[in-house]
């Protein structure tokens, strides 16, 4: 396993992934900037650019804070790098901690055994990265041919992309805390906690017209729910 450490944590790997994350941050500035440009021209403000950039980050935290646990688990078998490169791209620790375990599984050893030599490593990688191709492909191939799709379907029905996009969120929101829910009482009462936790903080800041409190209420939520969750394994 030290090893493994060495090599997953040695200077060509790190620059490999210091390449990923600054293509994702290169990203994320282009998208910025092009979003301050194309803003004036749908009726948005200057102050109304700069609110949703800040409520996008701020919104973009708590999720953050959710995977640290995880993030921690695969450093440790990973290394510092790997972690970056997988997390940088896909933002899914949980998926890439399945995927790693899946290609140590398939080579016949554990994670973090003493057996999980480069080969398994190597394996693991490999699992990760090629898990998460196919979202990158289908992104690639089909965005410019859905955002037509869009279009024809807003002129004929306006409101059923309204319905339809926020009937995915429900769904894909609903299917990843039903699987943290079947784990048992904790994570189920984190996912209730969180869920209500939100409820009240938006409509708390919609009535007395808080628009700091809305922008911080995911966080918020995401915080006081994991709180409890984790008090709940103490009693």
């Amino acid at each position: 396993m030290e090893e493994v450490l060495t090599l997953a944590n040695s200077t060509p790997v790190w620059i490999i992934a210091s390449v990923f994350a600054f293509i994702v941050i290169f990203q994320a500035l282009i998208f910025m900037r092009i979003t301050s440009k194309t803003a004036p021209s749908i009726g948005m403000t200057s102050l109304e650019t700069k609110r949703a950039i800040r409520t996008g980050f701020i919104s973009s935290l708590g999720p953050s804070f959710g995977i640290v646990v995880v993030i921690i688990s695969l450093i440790a078998v990973l290394g510092g790098p790997m972690t970056l490169a997988r997390i940088g791209i896909i933002g899914s620790a949980a998926t890439e901690l399945t995927a790693a375990g899946i290609g140590a599984n398939a080579y016949g050893v554990e994670l973090n055994s003493s057996e999980f030599g480069l080969v398994a490593f190597t394996n693991a990688v490999w699992t990760m990265c090629l898990g998460g191709t196919g979202w990158l492909i289908f992104t690639a191939l089909f965005t410019k041919s859905l955002g037509k799709a869009q279009k024809k379907i807003e002129k004929k029905n306006a409101t059923m992309i309204t319905i339809v996009s926020t009937a995915a969120m429900l769904g894909a929101f609903g299917y990843l805390a039903s699987q943290q829910m079947a784990n048992g009482f904790s994570e189920t009462l984190t996912v209730i906690i969180s869920a209500v936790m939100m409820m009240m903080i938006l409509t708390l800041a919609k009535k007395m017209n808080i628009r700091w409190l809305s922008e911080w209420a995911l966080g918020i939520s995401l915080v006081v729910g994991l709180t409890i969750g984790y008090l709940s394994t103490l009693i």
